[in-house]
This record gives C-alpha cells, structure tokens and sequence, in this order.
C-alpha cells in the first residue's frame, strides 16, 4: 500500500492528521530510520506499528500490541503507508472521519536491520533491531497470508537480554524508562530539569516531572481561534513591517525591538533551536535547549530572540557577535515573545494577547535566567516610541492585540526604528562604478582618543548635484598621506582608494555600528558647511546595531509566482525545438518562465556550460561554456582558470540571464558543483548512474536506493534527480571547503567501494564493454570543470524531457528517468506546495575524509 491510499481515505480539511506532502522532506540529518508504535482508540483499539522506510512510514495494526516475550507472535495487518510526519501526530481524529478515536504515542527510537528493509518486505520476512524507549532489542515480522485485500504478519519478539514476560498492554502502567535501566545519576546533576536528567540517564524520554498535558492542553483548547492539530514541523515567521509613523489606536502592544537573532524553539520529546533561516543551534546554544526543556510542557513552539545583554540590561548585538566568535555563550539569553503551539493546541490562530497571557504562564514556572518573557506596555505609540528613545533603546515593534499569527510580513506586526543621525569626516574615496561619475563611496572618520578613527564608508543617498559639487571638493583636497589606518579586512582594493585632507563634515544616516564598530546601512544626507572637522567631539556616539541581515537561503525556491521574465526580446518563438512532440522556442522560453522559482537556485552564480540547438533538436547542437558579448546582457562573464591560462565562462544572476540564453537557442543548462565567488571550493557531490542497455529500470531505483544508504552509513544525506536522459543522479551537498582534488578523490573511492562490494552490479570506469550488464557509478562529474544537468533543465532529446529533482519516496514509484516531459514538468510545479529537496540548501556536511 502507498500514501496514495493514505490520501485517498482522509480528508485532510476534516482531519488534524497531517497530510502526505509534509512527510516527504525526507529524514534530514538523522543517520537512523526511525519507528513508533501508537496507541488507537479508535471503533477496534489497537496499536499502529510504523517503521520508516524509503521516505515512508510502513505500517502495520498490530491489535493487541507488541510483545516483550520471547516468541511469541502477535497478528500484524499490513496497513497503507504513512507520511513520516505521522510519527509525531497525538490527537483526535472527529467522528465521521477515517480512523475516528484518540491516538497516543506509546514508543518511539530508531531501527536497524542488516538487509535491504524493502527487499525483506518484498520478501515476506523482516529481521529488525528497535531502539527506543519502551521496546529494545530483536524482532521478526512474518508474512502468513492474505485476507481480502489486507497482508496479515506475525509480529516476534526474537530471544535476547531485553526479551522479559511483559507486553504492551502491561508497559502502559510502567515509566518508559524501566525497559532500559538508567545508570546512577551524578551528583551535579540531582535536581537539575527533566532534559538534563534524561540526557545524564542517556534516555531522553518523557520526565515525570513534566505536568499532565490535559493541564495546559484544557487551558489552550478554551482560547479562540485555537485547534486541536498535530504539532507543524516548520512554521513560517511572522515578519514585522518597517514604518515611519506609529500607528494609531488603542488596541496595539507595544515590545522592546530586542537586538539580536530570531530563534525558534520546537519542543516535542526533545528541543530543537533553529535560526531564522532554519539552521538548527539545538548543540550550538545547548544551555538555552536545557532551559527550554525544563518548562512544563509536552510540546510547544515558542518565538523570541536571541540577545545579549551589556550593563544596563539593553541587548547589545556587538556584545553577541563578540560572545558567538570567542565561544562565550553560556551568558546569552532566549527572551521569548509569542507562543504558537502548546499540547497539542495549535494557537497560530488565536489572538496575539491571548497567546502572549499563556505564554506569560508557562515561563512563570521557569527557574533559569536564561530564558525571558518580552514584556510590553500599551498606551500611545508615539509616546511609547519617545520613551524607547531616551532609554537609549533601537526602537520598538508594535502588535495588533486581536491579530493571529500569519507567516510573512503584515501591518499587524509593525518596527519603528530610530535613525542614527552621525558628523563624519570625509578622510577619502573609491573611484566610481557601473556608469556613475565623480567617486564611488566616500572613507569616513570620527575623533578619537590616539587621533582620527576608520569608522566605515557611504555610497548611497547622494544626488547627482551632491556628486558634482564633492567631486569638486575631494579634488582640491587630494592627498597623498593615508589620514587613517584601515582595518585588516576591507571589502574594496586599498590601492584603489584616494586619500583626502580630513578637513569634510557631513551628516549620514546609519542603522548603527557592526561588531567592529563600522556604520551599517550608511545613507548620505548632507555637506555640513558650517562646521570644520576641529568641531567635532571625541566621543563617538554609541549606536546600537541591528542584525545584518542574512543571506537568502541559496537553494531554497520561491513560491511559484508570475514574473515579467525579462526585456529581452525573443526572435522566431514560432521555430519549433522539438519537432515530435511540435514545442517551439516560444514554449521553452514560457516553460523556463514558469518554473523560474524551482530552476534559479541551481544556476545562479554558478560557471554554465550550455547546450545550443540553433536548429532544433533534430539538427547539430553544441557545448559552450565560454562567455561571448552576442550572448546578451543578462549573461556575464567570469575568468577562469584552465589548462591553457584563463578564459571567461558563463554565468547568470536571475532570470534575464535565463532568457538571454533562451534567446540564442540554449535548451540544457549544466552548472559547475561550485559557485563563481570559489570555483575551487566545490559545494556539491554528483553520482550519476548510468545503465547498460540490458538493465531494467527497478535495478536503477534499487541502486539510487543503495547508493542513498551507503553514503548515510558515513554521514551524508543525499537527494535524488531523474537525469531525464538514461539515469538518475545521486546528489549529496557538502559545505565548501575541500579542494576539488579531493573531492574527486572521495567520489572514486566512494564508487570503488561500491564495485568491491557488488562486482556484478556495478563498475566505476567509463568502459562501454566493462558496463556490460552493469550500471557505471559515474564519479567524474565531481571535478573541477565538470558540469551535471540542472534540476528542472529541459533535455535535448525528443519529447522535451526534464531533469527532475524528486523526493525519495518520489523516486520509488518513478517508472522510467523520463517521467517528466515539458507538460508534466509545469503541472508539478505548479501544485508543489514545498521544495522536493528540502533541507538540501540548508545542509551543512563535512566531506568525510578517506
């Protein structure tokens, strides 16, 4: 059975069970499959027993629930896969509904077997190891036979040192850690929260001193607006909007703008920290995990920021850059400002002053000072913002009090901010660029105490009078004596800069100073002709600094959205490119338009090689990867090393480059596994499985799947793609670091390895008599140069096949590598409600060493 009957049986506007697409992210970092046994209340009570396989949960119900004996067998029927997010779903599933009753968790851990787990399933006879919190130790599960259109198994405890006269039934009365004995605590433990006394005991289960959850789920439930939901496993933040004014009324809430770094915090057996672009700090700040954990709550997900703070209790984002570089971060605090989920009560929906009063009483139970309530005050705006400026702080941010959580920015979350008016003295210049005349940016200094200061730069917020006339000024000024001394690490040549007498005020807006003490956001307002340079004091002000903001996630896609896809003028989009299936040019520069959002973070900033068919498909097409001006302006240049000296290759930045390249007849786009900024700083592993003439297609998806649980066996994630050509490629992301030498050197290890251990499957060498029967582990693509079809990349062969990223689970049901034509391609992307890969972009891991 597949999630397709897992679909097909819910309604999902009906029921709080999660749906099927939020399971197939995949299993992310995690370097075990999981499984959990849950306790069903439904019309025949029962136990659901789940194990995590190919991207699903294989399931099974088992009616009167696992047994410890050794043994003994209990009646197992096979039932339809389920998404892995129905690993965490406790709740009600309404009357009316498939499966109506009350669902417990009862065990949860990891598995293991020795064998491919699909291959035994197929088999009839799963050999398993579970490791969990109530069930440890051996199992089988046995087909017997088919009733009706359901596969009964026996489910067996097999005899081991975990093997005791006990059963399901019986382990509901038993704490879940008596299955697993818990060592003595240490002494400085004693006391401590039921996080840290379970990660002293290695359990990491459910403490008893953790309140009921009807307590604060009865509480939650009475809030308007609030539902009974399974908890989400990534929520989108609420964003605030920057305005100039207060706004004005009587039903706003008014909060320190705290100056540091959004956090959330999901806490459901265990807590996981993540930033504002989903980078998990659940080790990094393990402190803050701790205090989280020790809250009285089985589950929850708390917004707020993290901060530290100087000597006056103000958050200090200097101080925190300061303490993230040297390591000091048992001093940061979390100050929590809203509360979006709680035991099983989903309060996105419910108003901001209602979440805020619950969130005020769980963290009143809190006894750690790392963890703070964002307190606020109402009243006038403007008085309120008056306040904030006097007591020294960035600004305020200013909430609708009746207003739900929605993800994204909105008017009910609004940040008034304090513009840092600063005296600079103009001690320089950079020459200009792109077309602009006069300079580029102007080298700013304040008085200090050892003399003149650099304190950053300016480039924006001049007219072209402002240009002229400084021009004109610097001019007269030129001097060939360095005022200051630069900071170690500029973002501009120094040789290029041009040396004024300090002798220039002006006035700059600024968003206050970096950790270095460099303005931020620096805007040009005016020359101060009446002061000199003598005027100004010593002192500079202190101005504190919001958060730079970070990069976009690179490879995460947008939403699919319209877009004016460029100026870029489209010649013959009558020709037609694939003359089978009659697709014209007009078409390929409409289908690269429609799936912009899917397709862009595999190609920008990264050196292309393109293939060209100015004729179409059924004439010569061609390889360039070298630049050339008649490719358009959207299309830029980057020089390169190469064996015979530098050359420019390809690159586009949006999709005008895209475009321009549509324009001259490209149809396929091939990436470099490296960025332009560090071409030798490879940020991604390709393993193409290429298959002989004679290999079926089920001997390919077998192999992707082999390839996939080899690579996690040594710690990587991998994803996978239909090549839309004769394979399907492995792809593994890796953090940029290893040089392209040993990237290749770990790839053809890695392929070795898999012909050692399969002989009559595989080869490694691009033999065509070697691949006889086999399919190569194409390991070539990982060095420097080499290219691999971009994700949602068109095909030159016939029938306008795509390069398809899908999901594991995905995969397995694929019939061919060309599953997806140019059609097929737009209807998925357009109903895509998340990326196929997601968490790959995100993905931090190190290239093991060999």
């Amino acid at each position: 059975m597949t999630l397709r009957d897992y679909v097909r049986k819910r309604r999902f506007d009906a029921t709080p069970e999660p749906d099927a697409d939020r399971g197939r992210a995949g299993r992310g970092r995690r370097k075990a499959p999981i499984f959990v046994v849950q306790l069903h209340h439904a019309r025949a009570r029962h136990y659901d027993f789940r194990l995590e396989a190919d991207g699903v949960l294989k399931s099974w119900a088992v009616p009167k629930g696992p047994s410890l004996r050794a043994g003994e067998r209990r009646l197992a029927v096979e039932v339809e896969d389920h998404p892995l997010s129905y690993a965490d779903f406790e709740g009600d599933i309404p009357e009316g509904q498939y499966g109506a009753g009350h669902v417990d968790i009862f065990d949860h851990g990891t598995w293991r077997t020795d064998d491919d787990a699909l291959d035994q399933i197929a088999a009839g006879k799963l050999d398993f190891e579970l490791d969990g919190e109530r069930l440890h130790g051996r199992f089988t599960l046995v087909r017997t036979r088919p009733v009706g259109k359901q596969q009964q198994w026996l489910l067996i405890k097999r005899s081991d040192e975990h093997a005791r006269d006990s059963d399901a039934d019986r382990m509901l009365d038993e704490p879940a850690a008596i299955a697993q004995p818990a060592a003595p605590l240490p002494k400085q433990v004693a006391g401590k929260s039921r996080a840290a006394s379970a990660k002293a005991r290695g359990a990491g289960s459910r403490g008893s001193g953790v309140r009921s959850s009807g307590v604060w789920r009865n509480v939650a439930a009475k809030i308007a607006g609030a539902v009974a939901a399974p908890m989400p496993k990534d929520v989108e933040l609420q964003l605030a909007t920057l305005r100039e004014r207060p706004p004005s009324g009587s039903e706003w809430q008014f909060e320190v703008k705290w100056d540091g770094y959004r956090m959330l915090a999901y806490v459901q057996r265990g807590v996981r920290l993540q930033s504002r672009n989903k980078v998990d700090w659940s080790e990094r700040f393990a402190h803050l995990a701790e205090a989280i954990a020790g809250l009285s709550v089985r589950s929850a997900i708390l917004d707020g920021e993290l901060i530290a703070s100087d000597r006056s209790g103000r958050s200090d984002f200097g101080e925190l850059q300061r303490l993230l570089e040297s390591g000091q971060l048992d001093s940061l605090h979390y100050v929590i400002f809203d509360l979006l989920y709680l035991d099983g009560i989903d309060l996105r929906g419910a108003a901001q002053a209602q979440r805020r009063g619950l969130l005020r009483e769980v963290l009143a139970a809190s006894t750690s000072d790392a963890l703070a309530f964002s307190e606020h005050v109402e009243g006038d705006a403007g008085q309120v913002l008056a306040a904030s400026v006097k007591a020294g702080l960035e600004g305020i941010i200013c909430k609708r009090a009746d207003a739900p959580y929605h993800g994204g920015r909105s008017q009910a979350w609004i940040k008034l901010k304090h513009v840092a008016d600063e005296e600079f003295i103009v001690v320089g210049h950079t020459p200009p660029k792109h077309g602009r005349q006069g300079f580029g940016s102007l080298l700013l200094a304040r008085p200090g105490a050892d003399g003149l200061a650099y304190v950053g730069r300016v480039g924006s917020g001049f007219s072209d009078a402002a240009l002229r006339s400084l021009s004109k000024r610097l001019q007269a000024l030129h001097s060939e004596q360095a005022a200051v001394e630069l900071p170690g690490h500029v973002p501009f040549p120094r040789r290029s800069v041009r040396w004024v007498a300090p002798e220039l005020v002006v006035d700059v807006h600024s968003r206050g100073r970096g950790k270095e003490g460099l303005i931020r956001q620096a805007s040009f307002v005016r020359l101060r002709e009446d002061k000199r340079a003598a005027d100004l004091s010593a002192a500079v002000a202190a101005a504190q600094a919001e958060p730079a903001p970070r990069r976009a996630r690179a490879g995460r896609a947008r939403p699919l959205q319209e877009t004016a896809m460029s100026d870029t003028r489209l010649s013959h989009p009558e020709r037609i490119v694939y003359p089978v299936a009659k697709i014209s040019k007009g078409e390929v520069a409409d289908y690269y338009r429609a799936v912009e959002a899917w397709l862009l973070p595999e190609l920008v900033e990264r050196p292309l090689s393109l293939l060209r068919c100015p004729d179409g498909i059924a004439s010569a097409c061609f390889f360039q990867k070298h630049h050339a001006d008649s490719l358009g302006e959207g299309v830029h240049p980057v020089r390169l090393r190469e064996s015979a000296g530098q050359a420019d290759y390809v690159y586009v930045r949006d999709i005008e480059g895209v475009s321009a390249l549509v324009q001259m007849n490209t149809l396929e786009f091939h990436p470099w596994g490296a960025k332009r900024q560090a071409p030798d700083r490879p940020d991604r592993l390709v393993f193409d499985l290429d298959p002989a003439e004679d290999i079926a297609w089920s001997e390919l998806k077998r192999a992707g799947r082999e390839v996939r649980d080899r690579l996690a066996e040594i710690g990587l994630d991998s994803w996978p793609r239909l090549s839309g050509g004769k394979g399907m490629h492995v792809v593994v992301p890796i953090r940029p670091g290893p040089r392209w030498a040993e990237a290749k050197a770990f790839s053809e290890a890695f392929a070795d390895a898999m012909v050692a251990q399969s002989p009559l499957r595989y080869v490694a060498t691009a033999s065509k008599v070697a691949r006889k029967g086999r399919i190569f582990i194409d390991w070539l693509r990982n060095a420097r140069g080499a290219t691999s079809v971009a994700s949602w990349s068109l095909r030159a062969r016939e029938g306008a096949p795509v390069a398809m990223p899908l999901r594991w689970d995905e995969f397995s049901r694929a019939r061919s590598s060309t599953d997806f034509d140019l059609a097929k391609a737009l209807r998925r992307a357009a109903r895509l409600r998340s990326d196929p890969w997601e968490g790959f972009a995100e993905s931090r891991q190190r290239l093991p060493t060999i």
